[in-house]
């Protein structure tokens, strides 16, 4: 099973206030830490956290069991349905106020900040009927998650993103990719060929109104997964590439100057598929990815762990897993020079019962690994139950912890939700 966090948002837009009403908690706790889940009897996955500065918790994701009520027919289905889920936390974990933002189409959230005003950047992707394609929405909220205003961006194909960061000037950046601009653009008018794309990086004023916009890639599929400002002003960015590098797709890396202009860019893969999920400038200067690869390690897809200089050059690589599907989804460099790494790790359920068609014997479970300065393993904890469970971003928090969001099949109300790990820093 192989998790990619790929998004897919026009139109007159809906906004709903929900009562925290859905949150639950679990007894089943790391150890010195706690397990939150969120949802209802639909489909319920967080994709990004942060701890904010109350000591608390933000948490941005997708649900649709807001909707499981909405009048449908055998042509518009209700789990077709869904939201923009934001929810602001207690430092426990429990819910203080929960938003959702969405109309009758599919609303994806994607990325949450915490603002220097102390409001909420929000990205998700936007489809407001069940037909046409996604755009990116940008949602500016204040403290308490009302919203301030919004803006779209897209074209005619799908448009998505994947990240977003207030910067230094007090706008904001946003990676993703994009079906309807730059060299992958869908030129057919009735047959679309989606495996072409290119990443998109988008920025914004203080206002959400765009400042620029830049398109990088070729003709194959082209994606931005994760960025940040970097501290010479420019922008390092990273996702993945069919259109350059060794084949299948290659993890890439692109280093930007203030305006989006392309300094250099560099490729890490083999003859696999090989996808770069997280990027952050190292105290060093140089930059941490995290992802996955099946082009080396132990087999099936294995977590890669790239060390670069501030040129990207390499400076060493890891794996980690066994001889099913592990990726690494988000990494953080640690106070002790270390990084974090958060994603999932398949293993095998004995007892399951599994058919030729499909193995419901292999589950995803969450994996937290803490390495120190030259990636070599100093330890890892897994969270998870009898489902598939899984990581999406991870953040440190003040205390020496971590802070985890991301799904479950395990624990909850419904088929997926939303999962918020609290674990210790050892």
């Amino acid at each position: 099973m192989a998790i990619i966090r790929t998004g897919l948002v026009v139109g007159l837009i809906l906004l709903l206030i929900i009562p925290s009403i859905l949150a639950k908690n679990e007894t089943t706790t790391p150890e010195d830490g706690w397990v939150r889940t969120f949802g209802g009897a639909g489909e319920d996955v967080g994709t990004s956290v942060q701890e904010t500065s109350d000591g608390g918790y933000i948490v941005t994701g997708s649900t649709t069991s807001h909707r499981e009520n909405i009048a449908y027919s055998w042509l518009i289905k209700a789990s077709r349905i869904g939201e923009i889920w934001l929810i602001k936390t207690d430092s426990e974990g429990n819910s203080l106020w929960e938003r959702t933002f969405g109309g009758l189409g599919k609303d994806i959230g994607f990325s949450v900040q915490q603002t220097k005003d102390g409001g909420y950047i929000v990205v998700g992707a936007t489809k407001p009927h069940m037909i046409g394609d996604y755009d990116i929405w940008l949602i500016k909220t204040d403290s308490n998650g009302n919203p301030e205003w919004d803006r779209i961006f897209g074209g005619r194909g799908n448009d998505w993103p994947n990240a977003i960061q207030e910067t230094a000037d007090g706008g904001y950046i946003i990676t993703g990719g994009t079906e309807s601009y730059g060299a992958g653009i869908n030129n057919a008018f009735l047959v679309k060929t989606p495996r072409n794309a290119d990443l998109w990086l988008i920025k914004t004023d203080s206002e959400g109104n765009s400042v620029w916009d830049r398109t990088l890639g070729g003709s194959g599929f082209d994606e931005g997964a994760s960025l940040q400002e970097t501290k010479d002003g420019g922008y390092i960015v990273t996702g993945y590439t069919t259109s350059h590098g060794a084949g299948g797709s290659d993890i890439w890396l692109v280093k930007t100057d203030p305006r989006g202009h392309e300094l250099w860019e560099r490729t890490f893969g083999g003859p696999g598929e090989d996808v770069g999920f997280s990027v952050q400038e190292a105290k060093d200067l140089g930059y941490i990815i995290t992802g996955g690869t099946e082009s080396y390690g132990s087999g099936g897809k294995d977590v890669w762990l790239i060390k670069t200089d501030s040129n990207g050059t390499e400076e060493w690589d890891r794996t980690f897993g066994g001889p099913s599907f592990d990726e690494g989804l988000a990494v953080q460099e640690t106070k002790d020079d270390g990084y974090i790494i958060a994603g999932y790790t398949m293993h095998h359920n004995e007892g399951a019962v599994h058919s030729w068609l499909l193995n419901t014997a292999d589950k995803s479970r969450v994996w937290l690994i803490k390495t120190d300065s030259k990636g070599d393993m100093e330890w890892d904890k897994t969270f998870g139950g009898e489902g598939n469970d899984w990581a999406t971003a991870v953040d440190k928090t003040a205390d020496g912890g971590y802070i985890i969001t991301g799904g479950t099949e395990s624990y909850g109300d419904g088929s997926k939700d939303i999962l918020l790990i609290k674990a210790s820093g050892g």
